[in-house]
């Protein structure tokens, strides 16, 4: 008899984002001349710039035309690509072979597939609160006990937390670790490691044999220079890093899809010489993936030409001036809050203590205002709200002014 993963039904509640969609969707049948403005899901809103869209015209040019028509690709992505990104990388200081690199469809499904590749007994850590995807992933894949509704913690597990008194940057696991997921610039907190924090957790690994997984998704929104964009600044992050990136946030293609992982050949686990980890990792791609779009990945050669960073850059400027705005108003009206200097969040603290959900219909009965509740992110988001600087700027100025205007604290 045919039997389900039991293992879904651990899981605490319907995800996240649906939930946000369930409970927007109810208010506006009984508010149904109500106009609501989006501060919540971290969707990108403005067009592919010129040169990306030149670039994925060309890939399907390529395509009409029999002389240059291309079927299956290579399952780790065109050569080109990945030499263009291994230049990125020189460009930071940092070394990686075009081998190292692996083209996928996202960051998402990267965060949750690369798991797999590791012992099913493995102990994760995870920074609290988290993007969501971290612990699901685990959970579904079977590496926790049952959810404690009375902590808001899956048994198992283990959560760091991000707390004002630490500056929303976790310190080690107290316990031995053998997969950490980290993430900077954060989601949702928007906090930023140092180099100095980054190293501290690469020492914990290379004594533990861990493995750091390190989602620098954001890492173009760092204005800092002082800051790491990749953990791969880090001496020695080589031997116990993988790092997974995308170019949703940076150059737009949340819906066009693509990003990558780096798999160093320095990478060892226990019991593993330096390119098995990087080899198993390939040969997982080769047997549930056929490669990332080849329309796609011309899109994204034309991101990494001098016009295309450029113009990315000048996109994550302007989700950026959104944040000042954000952040400008909610300091009008007296909140609290964190992040937005180098990511696109701002996080919230709930005024007078009152619960992450109930603000979130505080706040859209009041100001129409879609945000997203801090304990959606685990048990240390609870007291937070994320407000996201993705979208038009007439709606991100709407949604200040209806803050500033209504909002009842």
């Amino acid at each position: 008899m045919a039997e389900v993963n039991s293992n879904y039904n651990k899981l605490a509640a319907g995800y996240l984002f649906p939930e946000i969609a369930r409970r927007t969707r109810e208010f506006q049948e009984k508010n149904p001349d109500k106009v609501l403005k989006k501060l919540g899901i971290g969707n990108t809103t403005e067009a592919l710039t010129p040169t990306v869209v030149e670039g994925l015209i060309r890939g399907v040019n390529k395509l009409a035309d029999p002389a240059t028509y291309s079927g299956y690709g290579d399952e780790q992505g065109k050569l080109e690509l990945r030499q263009v990104l291994s230049g990125y990388y020189d460009s930071k200081g940092i070394e990686l072979s075009p081998g190292d690199f692996f083209i996928s469809d996202g960051a998402k499904p990267d965060s949750s597939n690369i798991q797999s590749i590791f012992s099913p007994d493995s102990v994760i850590a995870v920074q609290d609160p988290a993007y969501p995807v971290y612990v699901d992933s685990n959970i579904i894949a079977g590496r926790s006990g049952n959810y404690s509704a009375k902590k808001g913690e899956y048994e198992g597990l283990i959560y760091m937390p991000c707390t004002e008194e630490n500056n929303f940057f976790p310190s080690i696991p107290e316990k031995r670790a053998d997969l950490i997921y980290l993430c900077s610039p954060n989601n949702p907190t928007g906090a930023a490691a140092t180099h100095k924090q980054l190293k501290i957790f690469v020492d914990y690994a290379r004594k533990n044999k861990s493995v750091i997984i390190f989602d620098a998704a954001y890492c173009e929104y760092i204005s800092d220079p002082s800051l790491p964009k990749s953990i791969f600044e880090i001496e020695g992050a080589k031997e116990c890093a993988l790092e997974i990136n995308s170019l949703s946030k940076f150059a737009g293609f949340t819906g066009v899809r693509l990003g990558w992982t780096v798999v160093p050949e320095e990478l060892v686990v226990e019991g593993t010489k330096p390119g098995e980890v990087r080899n198993m990792w390939y040969r997982r791609q080769c047997t549930f993936f056929n490669g990332a779009s080849n329309i796609v990945q011309e899109g994204a050669l034309a991101v990494f030409s001098d016009d295309g960073l450029k113009e990315s850059r000048n996109l994550v400027n302007y989700y950026m001036e959104n944040t000042k705005i954000i952040m400008r108003g909610v300091k009008d009206v007296g909140l609290t809050y964190y992040g937005g200097v180098n990511a696109p969040y701002i996080w919230l603290k709930t005024p007078d203590g009152i619960s992450s959900w109930d603000f979130f219909d505080k706040l859209l009965s009041e100001t129409g205002v879609i945000g997203t509740p801090g304990s959606g992110f685990g048990p240390g988001g609870e007291g937070y709200f994320r407000l996201s600087a993705f979208g038009h700027r007439e709606d991100i100025e709407a949604a200040v002014e209806s803050i500033k205007e209504n909002l009842n604290i």
